[in-house]
Formats: structure tokens, C-alpha cells, sequence
């Protein structure tokens, strides 16, 4: 029971991303924030893979995000075992659409509450922190 009560305040901080847009937006909105929005190849992009283990996994990332960020992956899986309700592909075609119409892999799009595009990056070699301060060039 005590570990219960000292994890609490870890899993209130823990970065959490959104399974529905409209929902990411909605807060987006209500919370003030950016929306991270991530596209990514989760069983076939080798570049994803190294994105999420080495900067979405990071505790500085988790910690800064759930604070000043909301989340959203969109998710393209290739293999069958992988992949996504039809609602979910379809939110996350027309994302792609208006947001990766190149179809780039990993694509990282910073957006402000009215999905307005303050900035678009890749994969980039660094810390954690280096991606954060990147990310965060953009909102000013």
C-alpha cells in the first residue's frame, strides 16, 4: 500500500498520449498547450523506434511533457497484428493529408490550440533535452 501512495504522484506526471485528436485538441485548448503531434511507422520505421526509445521514453521527456504538452501519435503500423481501428486510421490519414502530405517518417509537428503549424522537425540525433529545446525554439 505505501508504494501505491508514493508511485501516485509519478503516474499524475506521466506523459500520456491521446487516443483521439479531438480530444488532444479539446485540451490542447482548454490547458493552454502545444500539441505534439507525432507521426510515426511504430513496427517499420527504425528511425520511430529510435525516436520514441531514445527521447518519448526519456524521463526528461515524460516529465517536461506532462507539463507543457499534449501528445498524439499518429500511428501508421504495417504489420497485422499492429493495426489500429478504422476510426483511428482514418483520423490519422487525414492528419497525414493536411499535416505529412510527403508522407515523412518520423514527422514531428508542433501545433498551437487551433492546429495552426508553429514548427516540423525529424529525427535528430541528441539528448532528450536537446529535442526539447528544439521543439520548444518554435514557440517563440
Amino acid at each position: 500500500m505505501c508504494a501505491m501512495l508514493l508511485l501516485f504522484p509519478m503516474l499524475l506526471l506521466s506523459q500520456q498520449w491521446q487516443q483521439d485528436f479531438t480530444v488532444a485538441l479539446e485540451q490542447a485548448r482548454q490547458q493552454e498547450k502545444p500539441i505534439l503531434l507525432v507521426f510515426a511507422g511504430s513496427d517499420w520505421c527504425g528511425p520511430c523506434k529510435k525516436l520514441d526509445r531514445d527521447v518519448w521514453q526519456s524521463e526528461t521527456f515524460k516529465e517536461y511533457a506532462a507539463q507543457y504538452y499534449v501528445l498524439y501519435k499518429a500511428d501508421f503500423p504495417r504489420k497485422k497484428k499492429n493495426q489500429l481501428p478504422q476510426e483511428i486510421v482514418a483520423t490519422n490519414a487525414a492528419l497525414a493529408e493536411r499535416y505529412n502530405p510527403k508522407g515523412h517518417f518520423p514527422l514531428v509537428v508542433l501545433l498551437d490550440e487551433k492546429s495552426e503549424v508553429y514548427g516540423k522537425v525529424g529525427y535528430r540525433k541528441g539528448t532528450p533535452q536537446d529535442y526539447l529545446d528544439l521543439l520548444n525554439s518554435y514557440l517563440q
